[in-house]
């Protein structure tokens, strides 16, 4: 499968979160899986590119053009394929698009932005891969505290539980995203 791991680019973070997303690249990689991502060398992009090519897996980068003008970030050297584009909105849809599965690790704006695009796009029937938030040291607590929420308010529907699933546990998300079959949400149910 082709793993798409979204996740901080800054290095400015506790070491953990670092270790943990490297060891997930690698497991990931040990069992043939491959990587897409947003072609960071910091951080918990660069993280899991760094466990992957460890493993000996296939690792596309994808970039917008202006980071290489601007010097936005330090781009990660050793993918096996970098693909230039032309926006941040054409990097996230192509690796929606190459993707078999998603990753959600620690992040900040930018990665909570592409995973509440990427549980938009599943809800609305556009995509049908596994989604997968990786809790590391709790950081993802919040934020479900927060989805609750927002389903007892009534403002998400609770079938979006069906949409994604919160992992501390590194095995049982790799198990997750291998098994998953999806949620397809019909017309009435999107209604509702």
């Amino acid at each position: 499968m082709r793993i798409c791991i979204l996740g901080s680019a800054s290095n400015i973070i506790d070491d953990s979160y670092i270790k943990a997303t490297e060891e997930l690249g690698y497991e990931l990689g040990k069992r043939g899986h491959s990587l897409v991502f947003g072609a960071g060398s910091e951080g918990l992009m660069g993280a899991s590119a760094r466990g992957m090519k460890k493993a000996g897996a296939e690792i596309t980068g994808v970039v917008p053009e202006f980071f290489f003008d601007d010097k936005i970030e330090s781009l990660y050297t050793e993918c096996t394929k970098l693909i230039k584009t032309q926006s941040m909105r054409e990097r996230k849809h192509i690796m929606e698009d190459l993707a078999d599965a998603f990753i959600i690790t620690p992040g900040g704006v930018g990665t909570f932005e592409e995973m509440f695009e990427i549980v938009t796009l599943k809800q609305l029937g556009r995509i049908n891969k596994p989604i997968a938030i990786y809790n590391i040291n709790h950081y993802y607590d919040n934020l479900q505290e927060m989805m609750e929420h927002s389903m007892r308010e009534g403002f998400v529907r609770e079938k979006c539980h069906d949409l994604y699933r919160y992992f501390d546990d590194m095995d049982k998300l790799i198990n997750f995203v291998e098994t998953d079959k999806g949620t397809k949400w019909t017309v009435a149910e999107l209604k509702r």
